[in-house]
């Protein structure tokens, strides 16, 4: 055989896909699916055996990353050949490769010509680790040199793209999902997807590697969105939930610093889409205009998923970010004033570098005066390459696991009763399951998949998931609401 001729594939290319994190990373999963399926790889179905694990990695914080190695142990114990990606194998590269000689760890870079990478796994050739990089300085990149018009695959921003869908060789049955540019296979039924509206991060938080790893941010073209919630919909999608790094910034790459207010009622009027959510919002981005397109738009959820992260200024300060306890009550009566239901949920660090008893009090004030909706408590661990990891004032693991405790115990209290307080309330729930008799569970406009709490529904009708049905809240459960369905 001449070097100019390849080698023919392996025959058995089955794959396991086993996804952890955040919603972005679902996104990934679902368009690398995408490109494995195109490159002729067959997907495993659950609890099947397959010749690759594929595990797209987490790499945010201490339990994220040791989650993600367990799971790849896992996957090595089964046999099969093991591939690390996403955000702990970017992240760590060449040094998870040492760590971890059972996995082969690739690069976001791979994710173009994965199918090709995954061949090479299974045909026993091992490909030299990347060495990490710092992706902020792989651009910038110009508004209309963007890699989604020129077919060029960026690095620093995961997939490779297709310019005007000239996806070739696609397999029977799949579409060029996401419009006319990217693949997407969906992976989980039901009524609800995420669309990924930007990648990357511009803001400089010193607990944060995410720009360090994701890159700058990046916006994806508002007609790409359209076309691809629509092909959504025609999956039987009925909710958008748009993530990125930073939704609040979508847009100011393209020229447009109000975008997303356009994009938002652009979403909402796709045919068979009843529901637009947004996520990852910074509160020092939250302008008055983005507000009035969030509470009076139909079709979009008052929902507001803010990063508050602290709530003492002077805590904020040492995190590079905006606000403090005062700033914040004003910003959420600003929200109430325009839509008295809205919903609001935040995560909080507690025992950052320098937290004193009083900021952690000032912390506590801002909890019990909010009235958040739902509230993710998390302990601060220091991530290598951040500038948080050198500053004086750490305070002991032992300290850091008992002000989390504590404040945890608070944001279930206060959970508790803001979701008490909505009984009476009319709300719109999303049906997401049958429980049979009468019974359904959703999820109303103020809560968002998986991590704010559900909706059980009691009608007289017969419902389907994907149903939209007006209700009156008549109890509640911590986060968890229970209503009947009104008539008509």
């Amino acid at each position: 055989m001449s070097p100019s001729q390849k080698s023919p594939p392996p025959a058995d290319r089955t794959v396991s896909l086993v996804t952890l994190g955040c919603a972005r990373n679902e996104v990934d999963s679902e368009e690398l699916a995408a490109r494995l399926e195109a490159g002729g790889w067959t997907l495993a179905d659950e609890g099947t055996q397959a010749s690759v694990v594929m595990v797209n990695t987490c790499g945010f914080i201490e339990a994220a990353k040791q989650e993600s190695i367990d799971e790849l142990l896992e996957a090595a114990s089964s046999g099969a050949q093991v591939v690390a990606a996403g955000c702990l194998a970017e992240r760590y590269g060449a040094g998870l490769a040492e760590a971890l000689p059972e996995a082969q760890v690739l690069s976001f870079d791979d994710y173009g010509d994965i199918a090709a990478r995954l061949d090479a796994v299974l045909a026993g050739q091992r490909r030299p680790a990347h060495q990490p990089r710092d992706r902020r300085r792989l651009l910038p990149i110009a508004p209309a040199g963007r890699a989604a018009e020129s077919g060029v695959h960026t690095p620093g921003h995961g997939m490779a793209v297709s310019a005007g869908g000239a996806i070739p060789d696609l397999p029977p049955g799949t579409a060029p999902a996401s419009g006319p540019r990217t693949l997407r296979r969906r992976l989980a039924g039901g009524p609800v997807a995420p669309l990924k509206i930007a990648s990357g991060c511009d803001r400089r938080c010193s607990f944060c590697a995410i720009p360090a790893f994701r890159g700058a941010f990046l916006s994806r073209p508002p007609e790409d969105l359209t076309a691809e919630a629509a092909w959504l919909a025609g999956q039987g999608v009925r909710e958008l939930l748009l993530v990125s790094e930073n939704s609040t910034s979508y847009g100011k790459d393209l020229g447009n610093l109000r975008l997303l207010e356009e994009l938002l009622p652009a979403l909402a009027a796709v045919p068979g889409i009843d529901r637009v959510r947004v996520s990852y919002l910074q509160p020092a981005e939250l302008r008055p205009g983005l507000v009035e397109v969030m509470t009076s738009t139909p079709g979009v959820a008052p929902y507001f998923d803010l990063s508050f992260q602290h709530a003492s200024g002077s805590v904020l300060r040492a995190m590079r970010r905006f606000g403090d306890r005062e700033r914040f009550c004003e910003l959420l009566a600003q929200i109430r004033r325009a839509c008295p239901e809205a919903g609001v949920r935040s995560n909080f660090i507690v025992g950052f570098p320098g937290e004193t008893t009083d900021d952690l009090a000032e912390l506590q004030r801002f909890l019990s005066d909010a009235a958040l909706d739902a509230i993710g408590v998390f302990g601060y661990s220091n991530e290598e390459g951040t500038e948080a990891a050198a500053l004086g004032g750490q305070l002991d693991p032992g300290e850091i696991a008992r002000r989390v405790d504590d404040l945890a115990d608070l944001a279930e209290e206060v959970m508790a009763q803001r979701a008490a307080a909505r009984i009476g309330e009319t709300a719109s729930v999303l049906i997401e399951e049958s429980l049979g008799a009468g019974r359904y569970v959703g999820r109303a406009a103020h809560q968002a998949p998986e991590v704010d709490g559900t909706t059980m529904v009691r009608a007289k009708a017969r419902l389907a998931p994907g149903d939209l049905v007006t209700v009156r809240v008549t109890g509640s459960d911590g986060v968890d609401l229970a209503a009947t369905a009104l008539a008509g």
